[in-house]
């Protein structure tokens, strides 16, 4: 248990199922270390089983089946270094099981559907991301799933998804706004490619946000388009193509930096890495070195993997931002005025 004293860095993790949490999750593990970050699935704070839900009618993705108020209590309560008896909700037989002791930690996340969704949770939280899947990438995404590994029809699948949808829409995605990065996955503009093989991954990231300046390309605030296949980074056809430069997002102003197209040599990455600057890293080449530890993981060659790994280099530094004692003493003396 770490002292009341110290403080406890609180991280959220949104997006819609299927949607990367957990390979990000698995990333950030690798910058904080397992013993001082504990994850929170805010599924444990669904209010209604999965019966329950089916007789009032209404999914997962609405507020009505779940516990804000409990979530708030308690996240609260970790943030403030006491130890929680946390629910569980158990996936398998869709009930509610006894709940479990949780003690504070130093970096908690919590990731699910909704934790940008309640003002007072959202007021909590230090760092939010947002995971964000277009609906097309989505489908394939799913229909691969479903369909390989759980025996599932086409119509089955698309079936789901728009079950879903007007939740999503009215709840989930809304949550975008508050978020201080987005990763969005969408389709390639590279060429034309219905079974989503090639992605374009986009990092917004929200300018004048405390203990986090954007990462940019070549010059900060500048407009660039690069094309960096040739001698110096292998890629076969339709290659890589990388864009950067300001825009707005939902009213806020952003930086974005996008990769359309995938790596063939993640060994090669360094010369990427290289060109990129506020990267967050600790030494040169931190970046593809964390992306070569897991290069099995999902998105690993295309700029999922890497532009998680960069949000999760953001995260480490706000946390030693956050914990230095000059951050705390300040901290501690704005709460008492």
């Amino acid at each position: 248990m770490i002292a009341q004293s110290d403080r406890v860095v609180l991280i959220g993790v949104a997006g819609d199922s299927g949607c990367g949490k957990s390979t990000f999750l698995r990333r950030l593990t690798d910058l904080f270390g397992e013993e001082f970050m504990t994850v929170i699935c805010l599924d444990d704070y669904h209010s209604l089983d999965r019966k329950g839900r089916k007789t009032a009618g209404v999914t997962a993705l609405n507020p009505k089946a779940n516990n804000f108020d409990l979530m708030y209590e308690q996240i609260k309560a970790l943030k403030e270094g006491k130890a929680i008896d946390k629910p569980i909700y158990n996936h398998e037989t869709g009930e509610l099981d006894p709940p479990e002791r949780i003690e504070p930690n130093k970096v908690i996340v919590i990731e699910g559907l909704h934790p940008l969704y309640d003002e007072r949770v959202r007021g909590l939280i230090d760092f939010g991301v947002y995971l964000d899947i277009s609906d097309e990438v989505k489908i394939n995404w799913k229909i691969q799933r479903d369909m390989a590994e759980r025996g599932h029809t086409y119509e089955d699948v698309l079936a789901s998804i728009n079950a879903r949808k007007p939740d999503f829409k009215d709840y989930i995605e809304p949550q975008k706004e508050y978020a201080d990065v987005v990763i969005q996955v969408l389709p390639t503009k590279l060429i034309d490619d219905k079974e989503s093989k090639y992605l374009r991954v986009r990092l917004v990231q929200k300018e004048g946000i405390a203990n986090f300046e954007p990462v940019y390309l070549f010059d900060e605030g500048s407009t660039i388009d690069w094309r960096p296949c040739g001698r110096k980074l292998t890629c076969t056809y339709p290659g890589i193509k990388m864009y950067y430069g300001p825009d707005s997002f939902m009213g806020h102003e952003v930086s974005l930096l996008e990769v359309d197209g995938q790596f063939d040599n993640l060994e090669e990455m360094i010369y990427v890495e290289s060109h990129l600057s506020s990267t967050s890293t600790r030494y040169y080449g931190e970046m593809t070195e964390l992306l070569l530890k897991h290069k099995d993981y999902p998105g690993s060659n295309n700029g999922t993997g890497l532009f998680q790994v960069l949000v999760g280099l953001k995260m480490r530094e706000a946390y030693e931002r956050l914990t230095r004692p000059e951050v705390e003493n300040k901290v501690a003396a704005t709460a008492k005025v």
